[in-house]
This record gives structure tokens, sequence and C-alpha cells, in this order.
């Protein structure tokens, strides 16, 4: 937990950088302080025509109605061109917040898009989202609200001392000696309610994992009869938002009572002198009844100002989050002369590759591999020994901790990783389709495809008679969590789409696991017609799919302990031979 030196260094870093981030709408700004200082003055000015018109009225029949009218009809017009340039200045305001809230979430996005996949293996995605949407909405209300009521109430506190000051200067001493205790009240309440805010957006964040990974996995939730442990592990963290919520919304609902109460007691202060004043004969009674509406006019902003001041405790809360976001480390900076490959060959060579996820426990050590082009390589072992870290290395979606790893002669990390990624094509076992319709999501890689290359692809992977029984067919919306389509249907469609694109090097990550055997053969065959003159991975527990491999690599514990041909590691009674044999007497 940072100490308050700390924690006052973060707040004051974080509004600077807010402040900044306004500089592209300088000018709305600008506009903004001049109408809310035409605005501040003409509210001022007019509790003086107020004051002017009741000296006027003199007795029953002492009325001077001429006068009286004239400046009835100006108030009238000073009201009207406030109000016109409160709405102006609205406008401005809303123009300001939000589109510094459009540039903010879509750097955020931005920088999203940038970051190692590291970071959103190690972070649950309803934090992520949260920092997105709930943060940033939050930061806007306490944006739009500062803007809103801080230039006018600092406008008006300024503006109603100097009119005050040329009115009755004693009288305007006792509402100076006052104003302290309005700063205190406002000092006394931020300073507790920073820290507030911060942990309850950091438990609503916690919350919206929770709630993301339980909608996400509610199937396996309600197979293993989960859902009381689940509904346990909401109540707990639902119980510890509510208090951090409680405790800030107590702390910043302190500031209308308290404020209240100093605006009470200056208005009581000036009522009491300026009596005394005006029997004395150094005020009019107009003169009072303006002094009178000034106080009420200079305490009000304190009481504005110490809302805005709570609501920007909380905004400051959420964008440092979303700053921490936007200073995370992206996937290093490719080197100015990168190379754009294009038709690669093919040819992948391990040189005495380490690499770990966590610095203290290695995974791949001293691997060392040359795969030729058009050769077709099968990656098996046991769960967790390292087989998609080997194609994760080869996509660059991690890079290696030691030694390197090269395409066609040049180290992947001189290539830029759209053309190394534009060379390769994948299939996975976990699929993932966009909320789009089935032609679109098929050609994901090659958007310029034409219908015929579409519905060529969707034959070849032998999805073409379940999207025809689709409501619209190829025009159907479909999304990564839509019922509408099983596992295998799913799966078939991301086949579909590595089919359209056809790069030189495939991919393929238990690629058909989720597709029954009758259509998997069917694939398989298609695969083999595509695979031809293109290096190919295929990554594979039935090692039936795998027999007809060039080259098949054995892992264990991050190492290639043996490799070659399906019949000579037979023939070898290795560690292939015993899960082969394992296989069949299942």
């Amino acid at each position: 937990m940072p100490d308050k030196k700390q924690q006052r260094s973060v707040q004051a870093e974080t509004l600077r950088r807010v402040l900044q981030s306004l500089k592209h709408d300088k000018r709305y700004i600008v506009k903004t302080l001049v109408l809310a200082f035409v605005s501040v003055v003409l509210t001022l000015w007019i509790p003086i025509l107020v004051g002017d018109a009741l000296d006027f009225i003199k007795g029953k029949l002492d009325v001077d109605f001429d006068a009286v009218t004239r400046i009835l009809i100006t108030v009238g017009i000073a009201s009207a061109v406030t109000a016109l340039a409160q709405w102006i200045m609205s406008q401005m305001n809303n123009r300001i917040t939000y589109r510094t809230v459009e540039h903010l979430r879509n750097e955020a996005f931005r920088k999203l898009m940038h970051l190692p996949l590291a970071y959103l293996d190690t972070h649950a995605a309803g934090d992520i989202v949260s920092r997105m949407i709930a943060d940033i909405d939050q930061f806007a209300d306490g944006l739009l609200l500062g803007f809103t009521q801080l230039f006018t109430g600092l406008l008006t506190i300024l503006g109603t001392l100097i009119f005050m000051l040329t009115l009755h200067p004693g009288i305007t001493l006792v509402v100076i000696l006052l104003t302290p205790l309005s700063l205190f009240v406002a000092a006394f309440i931020a300073k507790r309610t920073y820290a507030l805010f911060s942990t309850q957006a950091s438990l609503r964040a916690e919350q919206t994992a929770l709630i993301n990974e339980t909608v996400t996995g509610q199937k396996v939730v309600q197979a293993f009869g989960h859902e009381q442990q689940v509904m346990a592990d909401f109540d707990r963290g639902n119980d510890a938002l509510s208090g951090a919520a409680l405790k800030a919304t107590f702390f910043s609902s302190l500031t209308n009572p308290c404020t209240r109460f100093v605006n009470a007691l200056v208005y009581a202060a000036v009522a009491f002198t300026g009596s005394l004043a005006a029997i004395r004969g150094a005020i009019s009674v107009g003169g009072l009844t303006c002094f009178l509406s000034y106080a009420n006019q200079y305490t009000k902003p304190f009481n504005e100002i110490s809302g805005v001041i709570t609501e920007l405790q909380n905004a400051i809360a959420c964008a440092d989050r979303l700053f921490a976001l936007l200073d995370l480390s992206e996937e290093p900076a490719e080197p100015s002369d990168a190379i754009e490959i294009d038709n690669a060959k093919g040819q992948i060579r391990f040189c005495d590759v380490n690499f770990s996820y966590v610095p203290e426990r290695p995974l791949i050590e001293h691997c060392n591999l040359d795969i030729q082009p058009g050769q077709h390589v099968a990656i098996v072992g046991p769960t967790g020994c390292g087989k998609t870290t080997l194609i994760n290395l080869i996509m660059r979606f991690y890079d290696v901790t030691g030694g390197s790893i090269k395409m066609d002669g040049t180290d992947l990390r001189q290539l830029t990783r759209k053309s190394l990624r534009g060379e390769i094509g994948m299939v996975l076992q976990e699929t993932w389709l966009k909320a789009a319709t089935v032609r679109e999501n098929i050609c994901m890689g090659m958007p310029e495809a034409t219908e015929a290359e579409i519905i060529a692809a969707a034959k070849a992977a032998h999805a073409h008679s379940f999207i025809m029984q689709l409501p619209q067919g190829y025009d159907t919306v479909i999304s990564d969590r839509s019922g509408a389509l099983s596992q295998g249907q799913r799966q078939l469609l991301c086949i579909a789409r590595l089919m359209l694109s056809l790069p030189p090097m495939l991919i393929l990550d238990e690629a058909t696991s989720s597709i029954d055997t009758r259509t998997e053969q069917k694939i398989q065959s298609a695969f083999r017609k595509m695979m031809q003159g293109r290096t190919s991975f295929i990554v594979a527990h039935r090692l039936s799919t795998i027999r007809s491999a060039d080259l098949i690599l054995v892992m264990q514990n991050g190492h290639i302990i043996e490799q070659g041909t399906h019949e000579s590691l037979l023939a070898a009674g290795g560690f292939y031979a015993e899960l082969h044999r394992a296989q069949y007497r299942e």
C-alpha cells in the first residue's frame, strides 16, 4: 500500500497527464473560459441591478417605475445572454470530454493490440475490459463535472469577492475570514476519497473478471455442480466492493452537508454585520440585499467545487488504472531495417534455442532443429511438454530467451511480425470466431476473396453443407460463443479460413480435435493436398493422424528426446513406441 507522499505524487502525475490529454482541444477550452467569464460577470451583475431597483422603491407612493422597468428589462436581457452562454459552454464541455474519452479509449485499444501475449496470458480479461469501459466511463463523468462546474465556480468566487469589495470592504473581510472553513472541508474529504475510490475501482475490476469467466464457463460450472462455490466467491467479492463503495460514498457524501453548514455560517455572518452597517447608514437596503445575494453566490461554488473534487478523485483513480495500462511495455520494437518477407521457402532452423515463461523455470533448453522447405513435421508428447510453446516461438507470439530461430536463413527477430505471420497459416484446437457473418469469418485472412473462392474453401473444409442450412447461409451472423454452431462446426470454419488464404507454411495445432472421425478423414485428405510443397507443423495427440509425416519430433519436459519417421521411431522402441502402444491398447 503506497504511503501518503507516494499517493500524492501519483495523483499529481495522473492529473498532469489528464490535463496533457486535453491539449488537442485547447481552442475549445479557451472558448469555454471566455463563456464562463461572460456567464459569471452577467450573473454577478444581476444582483446589483436588483439592488438598484430596490433603491428606486422608497415608499408606498414613491416608486420610480420608469427606472425599475429599465432595470428589469436589462435583467431579462442579462439572464437570456447568461443562459445562452451556459448552454453553449455545456455543449463545448461535452465535446471536450467525450473527444478526450474517445482519444484515450482508442489509445487503450491500440495498446491492447500491441501488448505482448505474456501480459494477456497473465491478466484476467475482465480486468482489462473494466479498465477500458467502466474506468473510462467513470473518468468521463468526473471530467465532465469538472469542466461544467470547476471553471465557473472559481470565476464566481473571484468575481463575487471583487464585487463585494466594491460594495463594502468590512463585510467582505468577514466572508474572507470564514472561507478557510470551506477549504478545510474540501481538503479533508479529498485526502480520504482518492484511496477509497482507487480501491473501489480495483475491486470492481476483480468482480468484472469473475463475472466474465463465470459466464464464459457456465456450462462447466453447472456440469461440475460448482454453482454454490461460484456464488460464494461472488458474494465475497460483492461484499468487499459494497464495503469499499459505501466508504467512498460516505466520505464523498459529507461534502454537501459540511459545505452547506459553512455556507449558512457565512450567510448568517453577512446578514448580521450587514444589518449593523445598514443601521449605521453605511450601506443601503438595496446594497444589503445585493450583498446577501453575493454571499449565497460566493459560498455556492465551494459546495459545487467540493463535490467536483470528490468526483475528480474518483476520475483520477480510474485514470490512474487506465494510464497504468497505457504505460505497459509493448512488444519489442522491430529494427529499423526489418525485412518484409514474401513467398517464404519454409526452411526453419532452431539454433541452440532456450525459452522460459518464468525466468526461474526453464522450459525449452538448447533446442536445435533443421526443417527443410516442404517438410511435414509432427510434434507429439505429453501435455505440458512444450509442443504449443514451440509453435508460439515460430509465430513470434513469444521471443526466444536464448539462441535464435531462422526462417530461410534470417533471424525471425529481423523480420516484421506482420510479414512473418502472413507467411504462416494457423488452425488451433481453441477456435475463435468474431461477431460477424460466416463469410466475413472465412475471409478474415483474405478480405479481397471472391464469393466463388470462399465457397470453394468452405467445400474443401466440408463446411459448405452446414453453412447452407443456417438461416441466411453465408450471411448468417455468428459469434465466438454462438449457440448456433457446435465446437466442431466452428473448427471447420477455422479450417476453411486457412484453406482460403493458403500461405507458404502451415501450423495445425490439434486442428481436428473436435471433428468426428469420418469428417476428420476427409479433412486429413484435404490437408494432405494442401500441404504439398508447404512446410507444415502438425501438433497431435492421435498418432494415427501423423503417420505420413516426414519428421516426427517427440518432446518431453521441453526437450526433443526423439526424432525420425513413424517407422524408425517404432523400430527404436523408445518413448514414441511406448506412446503408440498405449494408444492402440486403449
